[in-house]
């Protein structure tokens, strides 16, 4: 049987012959996230163009290596020891928009607030709420994110997805992506390339207000200043996650330099010398106190990379 450092090797081989010195190993990704926490890729490429996906691609279906995909690096726990396998982050090639009378297409890489300008410039109205979400489009399309009301299921209207099992590229439409709350049934080994979002027409001021209104709100409510990944839990229907950790007394609580944010109680903050291991502790404490107080066991948004697990509490 194959160890895991020789399929990443040979991966690894595979790789450089299409895509020569931007693979990088052991690469360091605490940097690349919000949290500013967690240990090395064992393996590292930012694709540029679908020529590099297709050789990663070739890479999964000759090794099996595992493989994740790095938007904007929010919403994402990465393990202390890292991630033993290949993590990919979109780059420049895939950093583009383009107009279609009412509609937006744009690459995956695309930061999504940056999304929402290019709309607010054409008149377009309906994306207001992704300027306050620090996501690229492909991380904020394959968990729907959304904030304010709205959603990215909203708008969308087509998804582009290469597949990593077949070196395939294939157009999703909105009503085939299985979109619910905070998630999508786009195929797990998909890389989300582009999408297309179709807006209504809309007068700039107003467009405008409501962004400055979004980003007003989370520079009052958010603990911006620290790091953090975003929202911890996911909001059970009806409720607000931050309101039941409140109520059981889960405001400030700490593990070494992790703790609940006072700011907002659905925020864990990673002090200097946070660890991954500290913030997965205190997730757990805080779904311990909240089902005890509430009987509701509340559910991470956050996204975990490398050897982390929550179902063991």
């Amino acid at each position: 049987m194959t160890g895991p450092d020789e399929v990443v090797g040979q991966a690894e081989a595979i790789l450089r012959a299409a895509c020569g010195d931007r693979v990088r190993t052991r690469f360091v990704l605490a940097p690349l996230t919000t949290f500013r926490i967690g240990g090395p890729a064992a393996l590292f490429l930012e694709p540029e163009s679908e020529r590099d996906l297709v050789a990663v691609s070739e890479a999964v279906r000759q090794t099996g290596i595992p493989v994740a995909v790095l938007g904007k690096g929010s919403n994402v726990l990465v393990a202390d020891e890292g991630y033993r396998g290949l993590v990919l982050r979109l780059g420049r090639g895939y950093r583009w928009s383009a107009r279609d009378g009412d509609r937006l297409t744009a690459g995956g890489a695309m930061p999504l607030p940056a999304l929402a300008g290019v709309a607010l410039a054409h008149g377009l109205a309906g994306l207001e709420f992704g300027v306050a979400i620090p996501a690229s489009l492909g991380g904020a399309v394959r968990m729907n994110a959304g904030a304010h009301g709205g959603s990215l299921a909203d708008v969308i209207e087509s998804v582009d997805v290469f597949g990593l099992s077949d070196g395939a590229t294939r157009r999703v439409p909105a009503d085939e992506a299985g979109f619910s709350y905070r998630r999508s049934a786009l195929a797990p080994d998909g890389v989300v390339v582009g999408a297309t979002v179709r807006l209504g027409a809309g007068e700039p001021a107003e467009i405008r207000a409501r962004m400055d209104e979004a980003r007003e709100w989370r520079r009052r409510t958010q603990p911006l200043a620290e790091p953090n990944c975003g929202s911890v839990f996911k909001n059970p229907h009806g409720d607000h996650a931050a309101r039941l950790i409140e109520e059981a007394g889960g405001k400030g609580r700490r593990v070494g330099p992790a703790s609940v944010s006072t700011k907002h109680a659905n925020f864990i903050v990673a002090s200097e010398g946070a660890t991954a291991s500290d913030v997965l502790t205190l997730v757990r404490e805080v779904q311990d106190l909240v089902e005890q107080r509430s009987g509701v066991l509340l559910e991470p948004e956050v996204h975990l990379l490398g050897d982390l697990d929550l179902a063991s509490r």
